[in-house]
């Protein structure tokens, strides 16, 4: 037993004689109706504001207090907190002291314990019991939950993980004295860095004013060379004749926008795949700019996923066609961005920026993002694999970013009891 149980049988009255206008007592034998059990208060204080109860016929209006016996209200010293003042209803699972606010007032306790059927304590158990085996708590009984439950829940992670990333952009427009252009830029940046060097590559992008970005990317070949510079990634010495002229290109650039190479974090090669190696990914960055340079202003107009792949799908210079690293040729290849990276790309930094300058606009587009997100296909990883064992879905991103964001908020935390789907299976009884 726990107080997320609690807090769950509080809020959706699942214990006997709660929705009775006589069945139900304090500890000390007052009638209890509950017209409102409140709203669930995710900061300190009581764990249900503005409920609405009458004791013995008179109505209260206040704040409920839950703990697992009625001594935690002293263990938690709330009979000294001013905050717990309006508390009008203390319930509990086992009641084993008299309870008394700072006033020395007597508190009306509403224990649970034996008003829960046994079918739902049995689903309770059976569903938060932990098993390493298990992928999900729920596994056995995932793929039975009804569409109708199953795909609106999903739809609200999906925009409970958007609106973390939204926060990010948000943060960062005030960082960068609201540039929305410069706030893109800095997060493609960090998305073309992958896991590895996502840091770096952010702390380039922060180092470079976007007016400078633009500057450059207007001169063709000129944006490449000064980003590779900047990260400390042109060699000291070269016999190569292309390199020679980025090295001249990136020294004239630095001193005429007083630019400063180097950085805090150093560019990392080892482990990744050639492809994610950061110069070419700096290459088909700046390639993005050269070819787009009003980039923000495409965003925010473009709901296609067609139309972002022509947008992003550059590759890397000439230089790199037969490179992956300074010095070592190879036979000759095209470098271009996959379709894969580039919806890697709409989804972590495309789509937060666009509905975050939405928002900041007072413009509703939740409706044009989910159609842009059931363009892009489903996201191949082990996390959504193991989901795809238990129960057919739609092959698309919005179903693959809601699993990511179910599975690491709610499956693994074992958060089972703030779940749609857990709360479902509870009150379906499932076993």
């Amino acid at each position: 037993m726990n107080e997320a149980f609690l807090h769950y049988l509080w809020k959706f009255l699942k214990f006997e004689d709660a929705t009775s206008e006589y069945g139900l007592f304090t500890t000390t034998g007052q009638t209890i109706q509950i017209l409102k059990p409140g709203m669930r208060n995710q900061l300190a204080g009581p764990d249900f504001f503005n409920a609405q109860l009458r004791l013995d016929g008179q109505l209260w209006a206040g704040n409920v207090e839950i703990h697992l016996k009625s001594s935690d209200w002293y263990l938690h010293n709330h009979e000294q907190d001013e905050a717990y003042a309006n508390v009008i209803l203390h319930v509990v699972w086992e009641d084993d002291c008299a309870v008394f606010d700072k006033a020395n007032q007597p508190i009306p306790t509403l224990a649970l314990s034996g008003r829960v059927p046994q079918k739902l304590l049995y689903s309770y158990k059976n569903l938060l019991k932990r098993d390493q085996k298990r992928f999900i708590n729920c596994e056995t009984d995932f793929g039975e939950i009804p569409a109708s439950v199953f795909e609106p829940w999903l739809e609200r992670v999906y925009f409970e993980r958007l609106e973390r990333k939204v926060l990010g952009v948000e943060a960062q427009l005030d960082e960068l004295q609201g540039d929305w252009e410069a706030v893109l830029f800095v997060r493609l940046a960090r998305s073309f860095g992958t896991l590895v060097n996502a840091e770096a590559f952010e702390e380039l992008a922060r180092g470079i004013p976007f007016t400078v970005v633009r500057k450059l990317s207007t001169a063709p070949g000129l944006l490449e060379p000064v980003l590779l510079g900047l990260a400390g990634l042109l060699p000291e010495e070269t016999q190569e004749a292309a390199v020679r002229k980025w090295k001249q290109d990136f020294e004239f650039a630095r001193t005429k926008f007083n630019l400063s190479p180097g950085l805090n974090h150093q560019m990392q090669f080892f482990k990744l795949r050639p492809p994610n190696f950061p110069t070419l990914r700096l290459s088909q960055l700046a390639a993005i700019y050269e070819q787009s340079p009003n980039l923000f202003e495409v965003c925010v107009q473009t709901s296609e996923r067609e139309v972002f792949q022509k947008i992003l799908g550059v590759k890397a210079s000439a230089y790199w066609e037969t490179h992956y690293t300074f010095g070592k040729p190879h036979a000759a290849r095209a470098k271009k961005l996959t379709a894969g990276f580039t919806d890697i790309l709409l989804i972590n930094t495309l789509i937060p920026v666009k509905f975050a300058y939405a928002r900041s606009r007072g413009l509703e587009i939740e409706e044009d993002l989910l159609s842009l997100l059931t363009q892009i296909p489903l996201e191949q990883n082990s996390l959504v694999a193991g989901f795809e064992t238990l129960r057919k879905f739609d092959k698309d991103a919005l179903h693959s970013q809601a699993l990511i964001q179910l599975k690491q908020q709610y499956c693994d935390p074992n958060k089972c009891l703030h779940c749609g789907l857990g709360n479902f299976l509870l009150s379906a009884g499932h076993k």
